[in-house]
């Protein structure tokens, strides 16, 4: 009795299933995870910041601020609260859109409200979600614009908390690609004086 083209078909597909699954879902992705453990352990475990015992936070995902003694942080789209790592997505408003502009225009009169004498004009990303809504960054213009504030919140010289901000500044990778930015929570725990002890 001849096989069934059936079952000479199905037999070396059902193999070649199992070897790829066994492959692309086993052996990959513990050889690339045993690879960054290995080769890059603090990102591969979410470049975390650690205060002894307590995590403080990612340097990848963003952190609400709004105290006026805190540098803050860009706006988040992100559903159900600020800066929500589960639920990372932007407003999706086109430029055109009425509600992107009603909604910089809050941004802006919050940030005024809590520097009323600071006329300088407000860099766009305090005002601007980002694609991804976490963005732990903003630009070196956007932490310059708080430092007034800050500094007076604390009661510090202007030129301390512009150290700082120099200090948290990294320049564009590999000197041409994205833009210089300041890491906001790092930022954060410099002010605090608890960054010297994160690893």
């Amino acid at each position: 009795m001849m096989p069934s083209p059936l079952r000479t078909e199905l037999a070396p597909a059902l193999r070649l299933l199992l070897v790829l699954t066994l492959l692309t879902g086993l052996v990959y992705p513990l050889a690339v995870t045993g690879l960054a453990q290995v080769l890059f352990p603090r990102q591969a475990n979410g470049s975390l910041i650690v205060h002894g015992d307590t995590i403080l936070g990612s340097r990848l995902i963003g952190q609400p601020f709004r105290d006026p003694r805190y540098f803050w942080s860009r706006p988040s789209a992100t559903a159900n609260a600020p800066d929500n790592g589960l639920a990372s997505g932007g407003s999706n408003l086109g430029p055109t859109n009425p509600a992107l502009r009603a909604a910089a225009a809050r941004r802006i009169a919050a940030l005024r409200a809590a520097d009323p004498g600071n006329t300088a004009p407000v860099p766009v990303d305090l005002v601007t979600a980002s694609a991804s809504g976490l963005d732990p960054d903003i630009s070196p213009a956007g932490a310059a614009y708080q430092a007034a504030r800050v500094a007076r919140a604390r009661g510090l010289p202007l030129g301390r908390v512009q150290a700082l901000i120099a200090a948290s500044t990294r320049s564009r990778q590999l000197g041409v690609l994205g833009e210089p930015r300041v890491n906001v929570l790092e930022l954060n725990l410099r002010l605090d004086g608890r960054w010297h002890t994160s690893p």
